[in-house]
């Protein structure tokens, strides 16, 4: 027997599809459906997990790793020491330590959480707060984007960042505060000199002397910034790390640093160390083991985050596939009213010499085009029900005065794999009725009538 040429394959599935085209448009109508309720569902998972991983990422806490003095349990609950072997007395986190951690490579920035208690005078009056420093990097932070008000205007200005909560304690509108002063009053930690020639000697000690200093109010800030490992808000006044350092105000590690060698000698309770990319948080942590402390990063946590995400967007894509199965019986009920219709040209071209292969591929094209089709219109159809939910959402944000996100997304590899699915899905739902056409007795079918 002759092949038939794919060229009138085409012909042939084009023609057959135009006969019938309300009953094919609506089957492809169906799959369109189908594609688009399977396209919203994923675009609303994809969406969500894009907007979660880019809010946790402007924290600052995926590329960052929390180091701390390292114990018999560190502070993150995990035995760092083998059982029957002799405590050995841990590697303090000072200054020596910390410049060694700014030397490793793709270290870019360490520094420590200064937060202690005092009051400010604003008016006339005191009011106790707590303060607490920002690193440099604190600026990408998204609970900034909303401010009122500036930023720090540099590392080491004399300016502060006030809560909404606490700048509602200083006045009834809080606006108004921007760009006035206010008094900081704390205690600073002195070294006290023991030797005859006015040095420290290594059991001097300190002392605390009450200080003031004069901030200039710059910003207001509504939603509070990362608080990093402590578990607890930074601060309801904030000021460059920089300043904050430079205060030497008196925290709660002061009390444990007199029974050190070097009470001159600050010690921190933990550091952040900030890394160039997430990628490379793994190795830099290793390196803060070998150097003896412990140290924990975020990542671990996200793998938890990401294992709920695949699961989400599976559950998803079940509920979603559900419509475009029920709308592949749709293509075979079409096809096979198709065989029923066209059982004479079925045997004509049988007689012609098509092979049962032939008749086959014949139904396996146009099933095939209709969910080429009905794929491409269910991608638009989804596309523009995810803009009308990212339309509806930021509605509702807005009057709510928070700010816009996107909730739903569709990207590119998406909409290939729907298209393709669509079209898998379509060829599944021909082959029964493309073996029944092929099956077909040419005599009896022409037959026929």
């Amino acid at each position: 027997m002759a092949r038939v040429k794919a060229r009138d394959l085409l012909e042939l599935a084009d023609r057959n599809l135009r006969e019938a085209m309300l009953r094919n448009s609506l089957t492809t109508l169906g799959i369109a459906v189908g594609v688009a309720s399977l396209v919203a569902m994923l675009s609303l998972g994809v969406g969500l997990q894009n907007l979660a991983t880019e809010r946790l990422s402007r924290t600052g806490l995926f590329d960052a790793i929390f180091v701390a003095p390292q114990t018999n349990l560190n502070g993150f609950g995990r035995p760092v020491r083998p059982a029957n072997t002799p405590a050995e007395p841990p590697r303090p986190l000072d200054e020596d330590a910390r410049h060694k951690i700014e030397a490793l490579p793709e270290v870019v920035e360490v520094y420590p959480e200064i937060r202690f208690p005092t009051e400010i005078r604003y008016a006339g009056n005191p009011y106790p707060t707590v303060v607490a420093g920002l690193a440099p990097s604190a600026r990408s932070d998204g609970a900034f984007d909303g401010m009122k008000g500036a930023y720090f205007s540099s590392p080491s200005a004399n300016e502060a960042i006030l809560q909404i909560d606490f700048a509602r304690e200083l006045s009834n509108q809080p606006e108004t505060l921007i760009g006035q002063e206010i008094v900081l009053r704390y205690a600073e930690r002195q070294a006290l000199p023991t030797d005859a020639a006015g040095g420290t000697s290594p059991g001097g000690g300190f002392s605390i002397v009450p200080r003031e200093e004069k901030l200039r109010i710059v910003g207001i800030v509504a939603t509070e910034p990362a608080a990093g490992m402590g578990g607890f808000g930074r601060g309801r006044l904030l000021i460059p790390l920089q300043v904050a350092e430079t205060l030497r105000a008196a925290q709660a590690t002061d009390l444990r640093d007199l029974l050190r060698d070097k009470p001159s000698q600050r010690t921190y309770e933990s550091l952040t160390v900030r890394v160039k990319s997430p990628s490379q948080v793994q190795a830099v942590e290793d390196a803060l083991k070998q150097m003896g402390f412990a140290a924990f990063s975020l990542l671990d946590a996200t793998r938890n985050l990401r294992l709920v995400f695949a699961v989400f967007d599976l559950l998803l894509g079940i509920f979603g596939s559900l419509a475009l199965i029920v709308a592949s019986l749709g293509i075979i009920n079409t096809l096979v009213m198709a065989i029923l219709e066209r059982r004479r040209e079925i045997g004509v071209l049988k007689a012609l010499g098509a092979a049962d292969r032939d008749v086959r591929r014949l139904f396996f094209v146009e099933a095939g085009a209709m969910g080429l089709l009905g794929g491409v219109f269910g991608v638009l159809i989804g596309w523009l029900i995810g803009r009308a939910i990212n339309f509806g959402t930021n509605i509702y944000l807005t009057r709510q005065q928070l700010p816009s996100i996107t909730i739903a997304s569709v990207p590119w590899w998406m909409v290939a794999a729907a298209i393709a699915f669509s079209i898998g899905v379509s060829l599944a739902a021909g082959i029964y009725p493309a073996s029944r056409a092929a099956r077909l007795d040419p005599v009896e079918a022409l037959r026929y009538e």
